[in-house]
């Protein structure tokens, strides 16, 4: 199978406001060191050749350089200001692509990722062209349509994750398409020029951290898997 760059698009935009708390979400402690930190590092040590791109708000770069001294050896890392919303925020770290690349896209807080995980992404990408990860639904769901509401088959329904990840040829040219709303993640943006998405298997232990009862899970599983 052919090697190529990788490029990990790693967007940490949130102020935090549901965590109640002062510090970005991705900023605060998990086993004694920044969300971030755990998100980066899983990239940096999954390849040697890994390149990290830090999509942050301008606001937050102070945090970025306390970010850094919690590694013992500083990964490559460029950081790069974050945008209105997501869309235009991995538009902007996108700009960090060139040459023929795989292209992860992943969320500052989801820390738990594994390497697993993003070897699983890099090769289904060189397959498919793409890799999204998804987990089934647990819980029941219903459809609300008007003051009516009806059951729904869950299992026709996938809870989506990250890295979505993309060939730089798929992905780049989506990204100079206008911005749109309906474009909640990378895949629909993709999706817009008329590629396929390939889904695989996610986690469950990569959760995103957005409620202080996160943190708590979170680290927890971080004690499990040690």
């Amino acid at each position: 199978m052919e090697s190529r760059k990788k490029i990990a698009i790693i967007v940490a935009g949130g102020s935090g406001t549901r965590m109640q708390n002062a510090v970005p979400k991705q900023f605060l402690e998990l086993a004694g060191k920044p969300v971030l930190y755990h998100s980066m590092a899983a990239f940096a040590g999954a390849y040697p050749d890994m390149q990290i791109v830090l999509v942050l708000p301008e606001a937050h770069f102070g945090y970025a350089d306390n970010l850094l001294q919690a590694f013992d050896s500083i990964p490559a890392v460029t950081i790069v200001k974050g945008g209105e919303t997501r869309f235009h925020s991995v538009k902007n770290g996108l700009q960090q692509v060139t040459g023929n690349a795989v292209v992860f896209v992943h969320d500052g807080v989801r820390p738990l990722v594994s390497t697993s995980l993003i070897h699983t992404c890099y090769e289904a990408t060189l397959s498919h062209g793409s890799a999204i990860p998804v987990i089934d639904m647990k819980d029941s769901i219903r459809e609300i349509t008007g003051n009516a509401n009806a059951a729904v088959d869950r299992d026709r329904f996938k809870i989506i994750q990250t890295p979505q990840t993309f060939l730089s040829e798929l992905i780049l040219p989506a990204f100079d398409l206008p911005y749109d709303p309906l474009f909640t993640d990378e895949a629909t943006v993709v999706e817009r020029l008329g590629h396929t998405v390939h889904l695989v298997a996610g986690e469950e232990a990569n959760i995103k951290i957005t409620k202080p009862l996160d943190l708590v899970v979170a680290a927890s599983l971080l004690k499990i898997s040690k």
